[in-house]
């Protein structure tokens, strides 16, 4: 690799959880698995990975340094704070979008419940520090149940990445699997579709791929 100094990567990982009340959260099947994987397969080339990951039951890589993070709005102020200084930003958690308004002190009672919880939005993460983007190599991730390719088109544009990964949820792709199956764009009409393999072997792939990306990146730039 013709890269002067390691590469420095912040990995996002896992699902966040937004409070109803004390017991009682909102939050989505993500297990962390994919961007553990791609953690591991970074410190494998040589990277230094800051690795900010929602609640899993999963091991961090022992090279790698661990954000533990619950709510959105935490992984958000992790990413931002170490944003500014990586060279690669890749967001595999599956962030929730919507958080309680109003969460409540106190457990709320079966029989006194409220019925309708007041939301708001989750600071869209990706959105917010890739306005600041200087020389960063952002890959996105995107999870759907229906016309993936538009819709990951859609987010790669509108949140200025390099790269996004995108799967359909179902039976051999999405939450819970050891397995994922990846369609990769890019705004310069990259198109790549990956068929089902390891999460593990698609994280070797993925940095593989950004590791060229950026080195054809550099040669351009210096041409």
């Amino acid at each position: 690799m013709s890269f002067s100094s390691p590469i420095r990567c912040v990995i996002t990982a896992g699902p966040t959880r937004e409070p109803i009340d004390p017991v009682r959260y909102i939050s989505n099947p993500s297990t962390g698995k994919m961007g553990f994987a791609i953690a591991e397969a970074a410190v494998a080339a040589g990277w230094t990975v800051d690795l900010v990951s929602g609640p899993t039951h999963l091991r961090e890589p022992d090279e790698c340094i661990l954000y533990p993070v619950i709510t959105g709005e935490e992984m958000f102020n992790q990413v931002d704070a170490l944003f500014d200084a990586c060279d690669v930003l890749i967001m595999t958690a599956a962030v929730v979008d919507f958080r309680p308004k109003f969460p409540m002190p106190q457990k709320e009672k079966k029989g006194s419940a409220q019925l309708t919880i007041e939301t708001e939005p989750v600071v869209d993460i990706l959105k917010t520090v890739s306005q600041r983007k200087k020389d960063q190599f952002i890959v996105g991730f995107a999870a759907e149940t229906n016309d993936l390719e538009e819709y990951a088109t859609r987010k790669l544009r509108e949140k200025n990445m390099d790269l996004i990964a995108a799967n359909l949820i179902g039976s051999a792709s999405g939450f819970g699997l050891d397995s994922n199956i990846l369609t990769l764009l890019g705004p310069d009409g990259f198109c790549e579709k990956w068929p089902s393999a390891s999460k593990s072997s698609l994280g070797r792939d993925l940095v593989a791929l950004v590791t060229r990306k950026m080195e054809e990146r550099r040669a351009l730039s210096e041409s």
